[in-house]
């Protein structure tokens, strides 16, 4: 039998695609832009008839009503990385949460340490032989669908076709249900002054024939917008965003000097807008590998002047890094974060840069601090920081003991701050009084 007729033969309604999940299987569902919206709200459907359904994933951008308290004991998420989505069932005992470096996911499901029952993806429809493309969003996904023991590919001619390792072939789909939908879609965040300032610093840092990794808000996509003066930089990196656009339309984003898949834009997945999607559909230069992949830190460190910019919610004072919970709140995840610093530290001329504002809540809490907040998680150790900037600029603590760290932290902190963490310092004897 040909594909097109095995993929006939597996074209399915979503309700009858998604009875493979039983009571007490673990359900991956594809995360970001690629989230399988019309196999979830099948999903939902199901409650009534299924119990302690386990639904993993990262970050998606869509529907995510199996945490509604309604759903306890049919449903219970485990988040790799909280979204907004999420978040408050995460905090409520609803719904676990699992940290782990964006890089080991795909472990869990290779080893069987995590095994996966049945996987919701979403594809391209097949091309002349067969192969349906992920798109948007190859990440930890990949793997997922070469792991589970079912295979439900929500099969969307809005998915655009995408290039690396980044297809599926029809033999390896259990279920297809097409649905002409329009992907999930993250708005640009809105830039304040404030990331601005910050960007400025950030983007001073960063040189000709650099190759950028970028993460997820304002700051990132405050920076680039500042490089369009720079020459040849590269990217390898877990996403982009739609802010990559005018740098590779005005000839900067090139990829032409990198040293490790020159002329290529590495990348896991994309979260932006449909002007995004429709930029990379069927564009070489963009090559989509699995985050195991993309977030490698030895594959990463290949890449001379590597830059890695990501965020954080608190720094204290030595250079510990929380950015995955405010106190014991859980707020998002590890990700890419640890990978990348780890990376960027090992390349030739590489800069690992934490990049934060210098206050929360108005202007009335410092995220710089003596200590983190009772219950905040260190999601990258003192040993490993390099680069913190804030909006009233860059400090450089590596090689730097905790008093001369604790110094330039204070030196980009908010001015209304910095005598008191310049008295905490004193209380803890790092400062002598007279200095």
């Amino acid at each position: 039998m040909g594909w097109q007729a095995e993929y006939r033969a597996k074209v399915q309604t979503a309700e009858d695609a998604v009875a493979s999940v039983q009571s007490g299987t673990r359900v991956y569902i594809q995360p970001g832009c690629g989230e399988p919206e019309v196999l979830v709200r099948a999903l939902l459907k199901r409650a009534p008839f299924v119990r302690d359904v386990e639904i993993v994933h990262l970050l998606t951008l869509g529907c995510a009503d199996y945490v509604a308290p309604e759903m306890a004991g049919h449903f219970r998420h485990n988040a790799f990385f909280i979204g907004g989505n999420v978040r408050d069932a995460v905090n409520d005992g609803r719904a676990d949460y699992t940290p782990i470096h964006l890089s080991e996911v795909e472990t869990l499901f290779e080893t069987n340490a995590m095994p996966l029952d049945v996987a919701f993806i979403q594809v391209s429809p097949p091309d002349a032989h067969g192969y349906c493309s992920f798109g948007v969003s190859v990440d930890t996904t990949l793997t997922a669908a070469r792991c589970a023991r079912h295979v439900i590919a929500q099969v969307n001619d809005k998915m655009p076709r995408t290039y690396g390792d980044s297809f599926i072939h029809v033999s390896q789909i259990t279920a297809c249900v097409e649905q002409s939908h329009p992907l999930c879609e993250l708005p640009k965040p809105v830039i304040t002054d404030m990331h601005v300032a910050i960007a400025k610093n950030v983007a001073g840092l960063i040189e000709d024939r650099a190759v950028v990794q970028t993460g997820i808000g304002g700051i990132p996509d405050a920076v680039l917008p500042f490089l369009m003066d720079r020459k040849d930089l590269g990217a390898h990196s877990e996403l982009v965003s739609d802010s990559v656009i005018p740098l590779i339309e005005a000839g900067v984003l090139t990829g032409a000097k990198k040293n490790f898949k020159p002329r290529k834009i590495i990348l896991g997945f994309v979260l932006g807008t449909k002007t995004l999607f429709d930029f990379i559909s069927d564009n070489p230069i963009f090559e989509f590998h699995p985050t195991a992949y993309t977030n490698s830190p030895a594959l990463i460190a290949r890449n001379d002047n590597m830059v890695a910019i990501n965020s954080a919610l608190q720094v204290d004072l030595t250079g510990q890094v929380c950015s995955d919970s405010i106190g014991s709140r859980f707020y998002s995840g590890i990700g890419g974060q640890v990978d990348f610093l780890r990376g960027a530290s090992n390349s030739k001329g590489g800069k690992p840069i934490i990049a934060l504002p210098a206050t929360a809540k108005n202007g009335t809490i410092s995220r710089i601090v003596p200590e983190l907040t009772l219950g905040a998680g260190v999601v990258t150790s003192r040993g490993l920081i390099r680069y913190v900037v804030t909006e009233f600029g860059v400090a450089y603590l590596y090689g730097k003991s905790i008093r001369e760290r604790a110094k330039a932290l204070i030196e980009i902190a908010h001015p209304r701050f910095r005598v008191q963490l310049t008295e905490e310092c004193e209380r803890k004897k790092w400062f002598r009084r007279a200095e």
